[in-house]
């Protein structure tokens, strides 16, 4: 257990909470956080934003009210409040620049006791303990100090603008915007051998401005134009950083007033970007924008698989950009100690928040949060504990939930939390994240470590709702822990993962479900009973309209699985749930990967059955939003059904067409009252294993022919007990 600052997005309130100890992943490092800077501009927006109502905030960020309405659409008015409730009702983390202590290294670059810089809104958070990857990971030299280091973050964000600008020696470079990224811009400029001019709209920074390294400090106006023009022989700067933060245009009116012809411009604070063509034309300037410490930035191959940009190609990473800042200051090219205005100690750090919100009590710059002296080692209780509703601790079934994701919170969580179960552990990635979602769903226990969750003896039923790609692992260290366990699709990724879980299955018995909820809706459990009696195959076409997702985007991932095998398997499951049978063979096409290296996700394919039916699933990404998701026709025996997006179906039998309509429901709620009730009398799960596999198997033939351009496969050449028979 550790202490994270952090504000609640309802209130805006900052405080200081008790959150579990973050844990250590693969090519990452554990930091005991030393020193971590308050970056005074970019924290006091997010104090001021948590202070406006919803309706202020729905102004200022009208993509996010188009968010909620088409969750309306798509799920419901029911999803939808739980997941803004959900939302709302969390923290948010605060700060991304921090240096400490290594205790606990997963990559060979770090070993424990290193001292080292750390980066990232992800990451380097006000907290006593930081799991950061090891690209947004720099050594501090032995001649800087945490103080200085603990700069690094905004250091590398300055010269990122900086090489963006490519300044030479003897140039002169206007910085608008005098606050902590400004003065570090003109230390660097003075560094590289510019002349700088400053420019701010409080003249209480001007002293520090020349400290910093700038020749000349003015009122950031118009006014002062004469003054840059009388220092520059009437040409104008070389180029200009804007390192302002305002909604306002005025910095880049200001800059393109300043320039001289051909100049760069660099936009590195957020300000208004309202360009007026005309001096721009007149004048041939280069606009350009700084993407924050620089290289790698956003990119996640680099910055969370640790993926390196070749060094003769990439000269400058993010990475390579705070080894740069952290050089410069063991050098003393560079001094920024006169920078700090203000160092308070840990335990006070809502001190530090009262003092940045309220401009103008006193001069505030640098705040440097210290933190109390420990260990090197890690505090031994990882987890936090909560005060359970007496009410629940004498329910049967205790729920340990793996992930804690958007779908997770909006859909299985409540629906959980008014069952008759225990809520005992939580675990997610994120620590604050793990500690909003016990308090507000009603947990026992909350951590960063899932092993600590599959451990727990209080367990009964494990819940995964994590990423793709830790589906299969998860579930066979729940079998082996003695848990029944329910998985969000897919239930794994690959058929030597399925091989994995086929061996647990058969030394621990059939106590695996996977949420495929459609065949519980009660939409689908109508059209069923419309068949009930039917003695000839089915004709079923499923078609998805499953709206684009871009290349950057989780599940677009190859080592995810792809949209395929981690969504179009509902369709597979629908079918086999209204025929009986299992799939036997598929074939597909599909159209071209939006992207190189991304998976197919606009598919058609048709799946034979052991009956002799004959399924047509469509997945299409290429649609318009407007239409609805999916939509089922089915047809056998002179009888049809067609299903509407679950808010309708119509079924038709001599010559008579009936229609209903049901709620937004799609089954998540009947799929886990199954399952507690499967766990709780010692029943078979929900779903039979057979099914589950079968539907899995056919996800991976539906892989392997767009991979072989359109061959059929048939299930049982991938199947690995196929294979470990035929060897």
């Amino acid at each position: 257990m550790m202490r994270q600052i952090a504000q609640h997005l309802q209130s805006g309130k900052v405080s200081l909470e008790h959150v579990p100890l973050p844990t250590c992943s693969e090519g990452a490092v554990l930091v005991r956080v030393v020193r971590s800077l308050v970056s005074v501009g970019t924290e006091r927006a997010s104090l001021e934003s948590g202070k406006q109502s919803l309706l202020e905030r729905a102004r200022k960020h009208p993509d996010q009210v188009r968010t909620v309405i088409d969750m309306l659409r798509r799920n419901g008015i029911g999803a939808t409040i739980a997941t803004i409730r959900a939302r709302l009702d969390a923290f948010r983390p605060l700060g991304y620049s921090a240096a400490g202590i290594v205790v606990e290294s997963r990559c060979q670059e770090y070993a424990a006791g290193d001292r080292v810089a750390c980066a990232g809104a992800q990451y380097a958070h006000h907290a006593e303990y930081i799991a950061v990857p090891k690209h947004l990971v720099a050594r501090i030299p032995e001649s800087v100090s945490f103080d200085e280091a603990a700069y690094t973050t905004l250091g590398a964000i300055a010269l990122q603008g900086i090489r963006q600008a490519s300044p030479r020696l003897g140039e002169t470079v206007l910085v608008i915007g005098l606050g902590l990224l400004g003065q570090l811009t003109c230390a660097l400029l003075r560094a590289n051998g510019c002349r700088v001019i400053g420019m701010d709209i409080r003249s209480e920074v001007f002293d520090a401005a020349r400290a910093s390294g700038c020749d000349q400090v003015l009122p950031s106006e118009r006014g002062s134009l004469p003054a840059i023009m009388s220092a520059t022989n009437s040409h104008g700067a070389d180029c200009v950083i804007i390192t302002a933060s305002t909604p306002s245009n005025a910095p880049l009116e200001l800059a393109i007033a300043a320039a001289r012809k051909k100049a760069a411009i660099v936009v590195v604070g957020a300000v208004g970007m309202n360009v007026p063509r005309g001096p721009f034309y007149e004048k041939e300037l280069e606009l350009k924008i700084a993407t924050s410490y620089g290289p790698g930035r956003y990119d996640p191959l680099y910055e969370e698989r640790g993926v390196d940009y070749p060094f003769a190609y990439v000269r400058w990473t993010e990475q390579r950009n705070m080894a740069a800042f952290l050089d410069a200051l063991a050098r003393r090219t560079i001094a920024i100690e006169h920078l700090t205005t203000h160092r308070i100690p840990f335990e006070e750090a809502e001190r530090a928040y009262q003092l940045i919100s309220e401009p103008g009590t006193e001069p505030v710059l640098g705040v440097l949060l210290c933190y109390p002296a420990a260990a090197d080692e890690l505090p031994t209780a990882r987890a936090v504990e909560y005060p359970v509703p007496s009410q629940r601790s004498t329910a049967p079934i205790g729920i340990g939930f793996l992930g804690a994701g958007g779908f997770a919170q909006s859909t299985l969580l409540p629906i959980l939390r008014r069952l008759d179960v225990r809520l005992e552990a939580i675990a997610t990635r994120s620590p604050l994240g793990a500690h909003s979602a016990a308090r507000h769903f009603g947990f026992r226990r909350s951590t960063t470590d899932v092993r600590e969750v599959i451990a727990d003896p209080r367990v009964e039923l494990a819940v995964c709702a994590t990423r793709h790609d830790t589906h299969a692992e998860y579930v066979c260290a729940a079998l082996d822990a003695g848990k029944a366990v329910f998985v969000e699709k897919p239930l794994c990724r690959t058929p030597e993962e399925l091989a994995e879980i086929d061996r647990r299955i058969a030394r621990w018995g059939e106590r695996v479900m996977v949420g495929f909820n459609r065949r519980f809706s009660p939409a689908v459990r109508a059209i069923a009973e419309h068949f009930a009696y039917r003695a000839a195959p089915m004709a079923i076409s499923y078609r998805f309209n499953a709206g684009a997702l871009p290349p950057s985007s989780w599940i677009q991932d190859p080592t995810q699985g792809g949209r395929i095998i981690g969504e179009a398997c509902h369709a597979l499951d629908v079918m086999v749930f209204l025929t009986g049978s299992l799939p036997v063979e598929v074939v597909a096409y599909g159209l071209p990967p939006i992207a190189p290296g991304v998976l197919h996700d606009t598919v058609s394919a048709l799946i034979r059955f052991a009956d002799g039916s004959i399924g047509t699933l469509h997945y299409w990404s290429n649609g318009d939003r407007a239409i609805e998701k999916e939509w089922c026709e089915v047809f056998c025996q002179e009888r049809s059904a067609i299903l509407e997006n679950f808010h309708h179906i119509r079924l038709a039998r001599d010559g008579k067409e009936r229609r209903y309509r049901f709620g937004a429901g799609k089954g998540h709620r009947e799929e886990l009252q199954a399952t507690v009730a499967a766990v709780s009398s010692g029943a078979p799960m929900p779903i039979p294993y057979e099914q589950l596999r079968a539907v899995t198997l056919a996800t991976f033939a539906i892989v392997e022919s767009l991979r072989a351009g359109g061959r059929p496969v048939l299930l049982e050449s991938l199947d690995p007990r196929t294979q470990s028979a035929n060897r």
